[in-house]
């Protein structure tokens, strides 16, 4: 099967995802802002067709990611997800017939480039389906641990940058444990049918999900985007990736293969990083 599958997989996600993001946005942007977390939230993002539809673009992203992770290995198929912020701010450009400048286009190609780089030097190697337990039992509160460190940090600030930007690295950690949690659980759903449905690595993968999406909708309110999408995007492929070796085994190229990594690596941090300045201001007024 190779990356062939994944990497498409993977790639449809993103762009699932990225739909998503726009919509859930927009929908976010007109309700009222809340000061601490506030569950509430999603009640009232229930009435707005937008994030309604931005549900459904998340749904069809898990579908693509699961198949993706069932058939590639984690450090392969998270990284891809980068993709999600040009692919976003595309879509608003669509959607709000307006021309993205040079500029973007030429971060855009930073972003795709530096990918491209990274994931060939690197060569993620490995696809293990089963993880022991203990693995898990360390794995699991680390990332609980720091996932409330830095909400709690977040909230404690008012509206803005740093705000933003904690929240956006505590969904990212929980955007990268509930993508191993899926890998662990769709794999007891091939091998198990139904009995996946009392694997504790389902309930888990489905709490961690639940969390996430909770997390991105105070990141969106927090402050501007050039603050939370860096976090959340670059955030999720490094944790991902440390996931996908730790847990999972996975093999990454060392030796003077990392030069082009990190050579790719600087790419991508440019790229996004002007990306989401790009996106800054839409919007909003946070600082």
């Amino acid at each position: 099967m190779g990356v062939v599958v994944p990497v498409f997989f993977a790639v449809f996600a993103a762009f699932s995802n990225a739909l998503a993001t726009v919509l859930q946005r927009r929908a976010s942007l007109t309700v009222p802002q809340s000061s601490g977390f506030r569950f509430g939230l999603v009640l009232d993002l229930l009435r707005r067709p937008l994030w309604l539809g931005g549900i459904l673009a998340v749904i069809a992203a898990g579908v693509g990611q699961a198949v993706a992770l069932a058939t590639g290995a984690l450090s392969l198929v998270q990284p891809l997800f980068v993709l999600e912020l040009p692919l976003a701010l595309l879509i608003a450009s669509l959607m709000a017939r307006s021309r993205l400048p040079a500029a973007v286009w030429l971060a855009v190609g930073a972003v795709v480039a530096g990918l491209g780089v990274v994931l060939v030097a690197a060569s993620p190697a490995g696809n293990r389906t089963h993880v022991p337990l203990d693995r898990w039992v360390l794995t699991l509160p680390a990332c609980a641990g720091a996932v409330a460190v830095l909400a709690v940090a977040g909230l404690r600030r008012p509206p803005g940058r740093m705000r933003a930007g904690c929240l956006g690295a505590a969904t990212a950690v929980c955007y990268a444990l509930t993508a191993a949690l899926m890998k662990s659980a769709v794999h007891v759903l091939r091998t198990g049918g139904v009995g996946a449905l009392t694997a504790w690595e389902t309930y888990a993968f489905a709490a961690a999900g639940i969390c996430a999406v909770l997390l991105m909708e105070h990141a969106m309110q927090g402050g501007p985007l050039v603050a939370s999408q860096p976090a959340l995007t670059l955030g999720d492929a490094g944790v991902s990736i440390a996931l996908g070796v730790l847990l999972y085994e996975e093999h990454l190229r060392t030796h003077w293969w990392l030069l082009p990594q990190l050579l790719g690596l600087a790419l991508i941090c440019a790229g996004v990083l002007a990306l989401a300045r790009s996106g800054g201001d839409e919007g909003e007024g946070a600082t």
